[in-house]
């Protein structure tokens, strides 16, 4: 094997499915006839690391003269059991032992050490879990307490995901890493490079591009470039990726370029392009594009603008092959049901759009090109790549991994989705904005939809207007219950300690999160601490905000997460522990009606936390609003439902008689029946055929009334509010 690009994704990012940098990478090459290889070389180190010969070296590495935990000497003591089980649990987390299920739950097979303590205080969701739901959380308590011993006894670092992180995150300077890889390779470091020498000697590629998304790939990252330039010099080596993005956009250290021999920024398919034509001599250096190397000693930015990018359309459908897709492991999270998504199952990523359409809120990086420029893709050509990435993988779910998808776009892509008949699940990303109705919500979970995450960030409408969300809570709410009624999960993705937010307000956004748990219409959350960024208008206009940043100068390395001091003199990381834990209870339908002081220690914080002063009907009583039922003629009409089966009868009342049609139809659950006069059945029962899902022509709500007018029937908005299309409405005549 042979190719001119070898891509890399560093350890360690997801265990359950491949990221998909490189495989959109890939996909462009492959438009442009660049042969390429690409690997997720985490997975591999896990696979290497957790295998029968991997735990073997493991525990013979170990300094048994070292004075370990209790902990950890039970985990050495019964290393033979962790050695003959390992191989039958990673098969099973891989989907290919089920019935080993049954033997981990009699919980006398896995040797069992600090983490599966956890299972008491795990009971209330443990206990309800099915066989292989309950065994797959049992084995991840066992991989976590190898990675305990793991990190006690050989390298530090060491982490299913974000490995070496602390050495990546907020790295102004680039001493502090600088000095970690002047260290001898770690336990970890030495599987990590054995597999990347024997994958260089069968790819034997002209540049290797790693792509870096976390701050956790980072080091491992630089590992992978230090050993490449000092065994295999002639081969180039180009850093990109989201950390790249947000973090190194002002570099200027040039000890950088001992391990990489390029740097590029954002969309990476017109840089690549330009770096590879460089690389063959056909480009000179000042034609790069976005790219940062080092010139003449010094860290240089080259940035032909006439090279112009690629749109979205044109880049191609990702490729994943090359990776080991069968081979990824299913961890199961218990806790939180959105995270449990992101930990379990396959899912094939893609994108909806490239940036945000929104691209407002005050504590995002959107000043950044990657969320700026904003450009969806056409709902048949998503579609395509869909049927494509279904062929290649065997997979038939996706995540889409929008910042936040456009509710316009999700509707063509489910209408796409219907008509084409695919059966797929998939989730994503959205902004809890009006667009949302009920019907949008039952129209997207016709086509598969079983998730959305969005922000409420901090549930206070001050707050929500100072961050320029564009929602109130009373929206979200409404939102919200739109999705869950049409059965479509809905996580919120919570912030506490925003630049002027008191504690009043953190007791009130905790209140208003309590009911709505309670109200039902939320089923998933987390809460983070604020974090400033220099890219976000926050950070680019601290007076504005009232916040004062520690330091103005930039680092020569990495410049994004900034410390700032507020002028409300709170310290926001003292209600973590109490808004997390409050959050744990809500999810799974616990002490909804405690009072809100309870999680926090007043003695610990120092004060007592005040009473909330939301009314308790809050959330109540904005479900309760009722929403204006608005005309509008460009509203598009679908039915979703089969086809119908009409039957004329006469009805009589009073002496007089008249003749009625039935309309009968069938949904997945039941037969349905409505009853109208003969009249408007004949034109219903045309027009729901014309309305069809599957049909090419879509009709206006003024279109459907027209056609109605046409057919000499009068009263059309008495007749399509009333009870029988009602009953449609709810059963797949939709309003779009």
């Amino acid at each position: 094997m042979s190719a001119t690009v070898f891509l890399i994704t560093p350890p360690f990012t997801q265990l359950n499915t491949p990221y998909p940098a490189t495989a959109y990478l890939k996909g462009f090459l492959n438009t442009k006839n660049i042969s390429a290889f690409q690997s997720d070389l985490g997975i591999e180190v896990i696979l290497e690391l957790f295998s029968k010969n991997g735990l073997t070296k493991l525990f013979a590495a170990i300094d048994l003269s070292v004075d370990y935990t209790p902990n950890i000497k039970r985990i050495i003591a019964l290393k033979e059991d962790y050695i003959n089980s390992i191989d039958a649990v990673i098969l099973f987390l891989q989907g290919n032992n089920p019935t080993l299920a049954h033997l981990i739950c009699k919980r006398d097979f896995l040797p069992e050490a600090f983490r599966f303590s956890q299972l008491d205080d795990l009971n209330w969701a443990f206990g309800s879990m099915g066989t292989q739901d309950k065994a797959k959380h049992l084995a991840t308590m066992y991989l976590e307490d190898l990675s305990d011993l793991i990190t006690a006894c050989v390298d530090g670092h060491f982490g299913f995901s974000r490995y070496a992180e602390k050495l990546g995150r907020s790295a102004n300077s680039f001493d502090e890493l600088y000095a970690g890889l002047q260290l001898p390779l770690t336990y970890t470091d030495e599987i990590l490079v054995k597999l990347l020498e024997q994958k260089l000697l069968e790819v034997n590629p002209e540049m290797v591009v790693i792509s870096v998304p976390f701050p956790g790939n980072l080091y491992t990252s630089l590992r992978c470039g230090q050993w490449i330039k000092k065994h295999h010099p002639a081969v180039k080596v180009l850093m990109g990726g989201g950390f790249a993005n947000t973090e190194l956009r002002t570099l200027s250290d040039s000890r950088v370029f001992e391990f990489y021999d390029f740097i590029s920024l954002d969309d990476g398919e017109a840089p690549l392009e330009n770096l590879i034509a460089f690389i063959k001599g056909e480009k000179s250096i000042n034609e790069l594009k976005r790219t940062f190397t080092l010139i003449d000693g010094k860290v240089t930015y080259c940035n032909n603008t006439t090279t112009p990018d690629y749109k979205q359309g044109e880049v191609g459908t990702p490729d994943y092959s090359d990776f080991f897709l069968n081979k990824y492991i299913s961890a199961i999270e218990v806790v939180n049901p959105m995270h449990r998504m992101w930990s379990d199952g396959r899912w094939n990523k893609l994108t909806m759009a490239h940036g945000c359409y929104w691209g407002k809120c005050t504590f995002c990086d959107i000043s950044l090109d990657y969320i700026k420029l904003y450009e969806p893709v056409a709902a048949g050509i998503l579609c395509d790549r869909m049927e494509a990435l279904i062929s290649q993988t065997g997979e038939t779910g996706f995540h889409f991994v929008d910042e936040a998808a456009p509710p316009a776009l999700m509707r063509a892509l489910a209408l796409e989705i219907i008509k084409r008949k695919l059966v797929v699940s998939w989730w994503t990303n959205v902004r809890f904005e009006k667009s949302f109705t009920l019907d949008l919500c039952l129209l997207l979970k016709a086509s598969g939809c079983i998730a959305v995450s969005g922000g409420l960030e901090v549930a206070s409408d001050r707050l929500l207007a100072l961050i320029d969300k564009g929602i109130t809570v009373s929206q979200v709410a409404k939102v919200n219950r739109n999705f869950t009624d049409a059965g479509i999960m809905v996580h919120a993705y919570l912030m506490y300690g925003f630049p002027s937010q008191t504690i009043q307000e953190t007791i009130d956004s905790l209140e208003m999160v309590r009911q709505l748990f309670k109200a039902g219409v939320l089923q998933s959350a987390f809460w983070h601490q604020f974090a400033l960024t220099a890219h976000s208008p926050v950070g680019l206009n601290p007076d504005k905000y009232k916040i004062t940043k520690k330091t103005t100068t930039p680092g020569t390395f990495a410049n994004n997460d900034i410390d700032f001091t507020d002028q409300t003199g709170i310290d926001h990381s003292l209600f973590s522990f109490g808004l997390k834990k409050s959050l744990l209870n809500y999810m799974h339908n616990l002490c909804l009606d405690d009072p809100l002081h309870k999680w926090f220690d007043s003695e610990t914080m120092g004060f007592k936390m005040p009473k909330t002063t939301v009314h308790p009907g809050f959330i109540e009583d904005a479900l309760k609003e009722d929403e204006l039922l608005v005309f509008k003629p460009n509203a598009k009409i679908v039915w979703l439902g089969n086809p119908l089966v009409t039957e004329t009868f006469v009805k009589s009342k009073k002496g007089n008689q008249w003749e009625m049609i039935t309309l009968f139809f069938e949904s997945k659950s039941q037969a349905h029946q409505i009853q109208v006069n003969k009249n408007e059945g004949i034109w219903l029962a045309a027009m729901l055929e014309k309305l069809a899902v599957k049909n090419i022509k879509t009709y206006t709500l003024q279109e459907v009334k027209e056609d109605y007018e046409q057919a000499g029937l009068e009263n059309f908005e008495l007749f399509w509010d009333n009870k029988p299309v009602n009953t449609l409405n709810r059963l797949g005549l939709l309003r779009l």
